[in-house]
């Protein structure tokens, strides 16, 4: 019988920082790249021995300035990672010279630990453990030593991790450690703990192996009779599992041994491109725009900022030195607008920033009190620190102000219309979808030399509202061209064709 963790599933706020860690610090290989199968907008990266053998992974759903989780009872708290018990000293080391938070060594069940923590918080444990790798890959942790899971029930934990080839070992203070063939889970007790809540920084499951897809037909077959709280069969490509909660809350789940990384790439190359899951294959181009860039351990890469807004930049393959700055419709985020704008001009360097004020859980620029009803003192205060933004990235990246393009949408149209009246000569151009007036008392305001472009809805029930702001951008200079589109509030294939002859493109 196949025994022991295949993989384990956490989600990182910082994809750069992410790599640098785990590729980066710890050395494994980035075996896989690839969308998100439950959501293809969503990066998911892997990292393993050389052919990210089973037991070996260690994998990470990328939310790019996502809000953060917490610990808590029903969750995996804690990994750890096997390392020659001699090499503890050089790791310590290692963790010191380059700044990372480390405890120890101190020994947990007879073997030397060290406690780091990743940049997300996370922490990660190295063991000091002979477990030789499957497919070693240069100087990397073997594999997977164990997983720490927090419950409130361990009894009834411990009960049902030893279906999938566990059986009970020592007891460390409120720790049980579960032995397989291969590795640990040391199920902890935390009765009274607060329960976990998802987020960055946090793990989504655990995965043991399965030697086949029929092994994981018997288990859903079995569980189904318990009526356990499976999920959907799912086929991943690389594995086929199934998904359930263990008594206290965890989600597990059971995943093939194959058919494995190597299907797609070949073993010189793995995690070196980028795939899409194929049911997304028809927005292949547009996910591969939207999910986040990085820069592998030692590759050039745009340091990043702490510039007021969160941001995020697209950069293609041959750059024609032109940016288009994107600000979002409400509810959307730094990506949204991303593959519109590649689609207008394929060689420009995409820069998206998302709005800071909230609605109900979603971003927007500025707050509202109503439909057409706007919190003035609020998109002054967003329009000057966006104006310290848009100054910050010219001196921080390098960037002209005569090569930004600027682009908005519903929401983010209007802030750029109030920022062009409240900062003038900031924005020198500008294409703005969907907009209207937002300011109440609107200055006027020196826009010569500022070009233009107006796109309004013909059925777009807020489209009555563009003439004013039209009026007033022609009255204070601006060189505009303003046009009703045949279209409703929604973005269409016309706004990318007028947005590409009017750059001229």
């Amino acid at each position: 019988m196949t025994s022991g963790i295949h993989h384990v599933t956490l989600i990182t706020r910082n994809v750069q920082a992410n790599i640098d860690f785990y590729a980066g610090f710890l050395g494994l290989r980035l075996v896989k790249q690839t969308g998100g199968f439950e959501d293809g907008e969503q990066l998911h990266l892997f990292y393993g021995d050389a052919l990210g053998s089973p037991g070996s992974l260690i994998t990470f759903l990328v939310w790019e300035e996502g809000a953060r989780g917490r610990v808590g009872h029903g969750q995996v708290a804690e990994i750890a990672l096997a390392v020659p018990p001699e090499s503890i000293g050089d790791w310590l080391t290692r963790a010191l010279s380059r700044q990372i938070r480390v405890e120890g060594p101190k020994r947990e069940f007879g073997e030397p630990v060290l406690r780091l923590k990743d940049p997300d918080g996370v922490t990660v444990k190295l063991v000091g453990h002979d477990m030789p790798a499957a497919h070693p890959w240069n100087s990397a942790p073997t594999r997977l030593h164990s997983v720490t899971l927090f419950t409130e029930t361990q009894e009834e934990t411990a009960a049902f991790i030893k279906r999938f080839g566990y059986s009970e070992g020592q007891r460390e203070e409120t720790v049980l450690r579960m032995v397989s063939d291969t590795d640990f889970v040391d199920v902890r007790n935390v009765s009274g703990f607060v329960p976990g809540i998802p987020g960055t920084g946090i793990a989504d499951h655990v995965a043991f192996r399965a030697k086949d897809v029929d092994a994981v037909k018997a288990a859903e077959a079995e569980l189904s009779r318990l009526n356990s709280s499976i999920t959907n069969f799912h086929d991943r490509k690389y594995f086929t599992s199934l998904y359930v909660r263990e008594p206290g809350g965890t989600l597990i789940e059971l995943a093939t041994d194959g058919p494995g990384f190597t299907i797609d790439e070949t073993p010189e190359h793995l995690g070196e491109t980028l795939f899409v899951p194929p049911h997304n294959q028809e927005r292949a181009q547009d996910l591969k725009v939207i999910m986040p860039q990085f820069a592998m351990p030692g590759e050039e890469r745009i340091a990043m900022r702490d510039l007021p807004f969160v941001h995020r930049f697209y950069t293609p393959e041959n750059p024609d030195g032109s940016v288009i700055l994107l600000l979002h419709g409400t509810g959307g985020n730094e990506a949204d607008l991303m593959p519109m704008a590649h689609r207008v001009n394929p060689r420009a360097t995409l820069l998206g920033v998302r709005g800071r004020s909230h609605e109900e859980g979603t971003a927007r620029w500025f707050r509202r009190f109503g439909a057409t009803q706007f919190d003035q003192a609020d998109i002054r205060s967003e329009a000057e620190a966006f104006n310290a933004f848009f100054e910050g990235a010219i001196a921080s990246y390098g960037l002209k102000p005569e090569d930004i393009t600027v682009l908005g949408y519903s929401n983010g149209a209007n802030f750029a219309a109030a920022v062009m009246a409240l900062f003038p000569k900031l924005i020198r151009r500008a294409i703005l979808c969907r907009p209207m007036h937002v300011l109440e008392d609107v200055p006027q305001a020196d826009l010569s030399g500022t070009e233009v472009l107006t796109l309004a809805g013909k059925s777009d029930p807020y489209g009555k509202y563009a003439e004013a702001l039209n009026t007033w951008l022609s009255k204070n200079g601006a060189s505009l061209t303003a046009e009703t589109l045949n279209a409703g509030h929604q973005l269409s294939q016309d706004d990318i064709a007028r947005a590409k002859e009017w750059l001229h493109l």
